[in-house]
This record gives C-alpha cells, structure tokens and sequence, in this order.
C-alpha cells in the first residue's frame, strides 16, 4: 500500500465532480482507519455529522456502530471505514444510482489498496453496491459471502438501528459472527486482547 497511491485517491474525492451531489457538500467524506487492516466497513453515505467534520461515521449511527463493535471487542481504530458515496445526499436520501456508479470507481480502489481478508457491509445499499442488485438486508443479513479470498458480512446499516432498535439484537449477533470469523483467519490485531 503505497501511500502516494492513496494520496492521490484521496485528491481525486476530493476534487471530483462527476454527480450533483459535490455541489451540495460541506465536506466530501473519503473513509480513514488503518488503511492495512485486514477488516473493512462499508456505508452508505455520510450524513450531516460527516458532512460537516469530513470523517465518516461520526455521528449518531457512528457512536452506536463504536459502541456495537467495542462489545464484542473489535477496535475501530484498528479497521478501515468508508461509504459507497463521499459526498452526502440532501436529507440522507439513499444515493440515487447514477450517484452511486459516479463514486465505485473509488471504492473498489479503496478495496483494492486495502485489501481485506473481511468486509462488513453495513446496509442495503453497501450490500448492492458491493455484492449486486439482488441484496436485501432483512433476508440476507448475517450470511457470509466470500470472493477471492475476502469474506462479506451483510449487517444493517447503524442509522436503521437508530431508527428501530429491535433489529440491534439481530446486529449483535452478526458482529459476534464478524469476531468468530476474524479469530478463525487469525485476525485477531483488529480485536482486544
């Protein structure tokens, strides 16, 4: 992982203007965490908070993300986060598709940079981007995918679990997959010891 390469990634978001939604942004939002680790998450998009820092999942769906990882001790300084879009849709509306192609060109380079034994998709819209059109959340959630040796996760979204906390449980007990799954790689630097 050559730093330049991400430097230049990193100036591309932030110069891009390739959909409407640059033009309506405070702040374009391309992802940070260790760019080495072995584990990956993938949003949606960024929301206000995002928006007006720059870093994605800092806001309220960010906190409860934190605190639904550190309970089954995955630190998020340890793994990588980013959203399929870098730039906030106007009142968090899902990105429109056109939005969305506009913007994989720059995750799959994310992925590729950081190359991930285990990604978790948080979402339908991470999980259709990543996975293809024929994701739902409430059906496929929780299953493992694997391609080219990386394993997928399909979980919700934290906003969705903000929104209605009776899915939380089901979330939990992905994440505690997510864990079992980063033990049995041995990938146990992203967990607390």
């Amino acid at each position: 992982m050559a730093e330049s390469a991400w430097e230049a990634l990193e100036e591309e978001i932030r110069l891009c203007e390739a959909c409407p939604l640059h033009s309506g942004c405070a702040h374009k939002v391309p992802g940070q965490g260790d760019k080495g680790s072995p584990l990956m998450l993938i949003g949606e998009g960024p929301g206000q908070r995002e928006d007006e820092t720059g870093y994605a999942f800092v806001g309220a769906a960010g906190q409860l993300l934190t605190q639904l990882l550190s309970e089954v001790g995955i630190f998020r300084d340890r793994l990588y986060i980013c959203n399929v879009v870098k730039c906030r849709p106007p009142q968090n509306r899902v990105p429109e598709p056109e939005e969305q192609a506009a913007c994989l060109p720059f995750l799959r380079r994310q992925l590729e940079l950081v190359q991930p034994r285990v990604v978790v998709l948080l979402g339908a819209t991470a999980g259709r981007a990543v996975l293809g059109s024929g994701i739902r959340v409430t059906r496929d959630r929780g299953k493992w995918y694997q391609a080219n040796g990386t394993y997928f996760l399909l979980t919700y979204h934290p906003s969705a679990l903000l929104r209605d906390t009776s899915k939380q449980q089901e979330a939990r007990q992905d994440l505690r997959s997510l864990r079992s799954r980063l033990v049995e790689l041995g990938l146990t630097q992203t967990l607390a010891q």
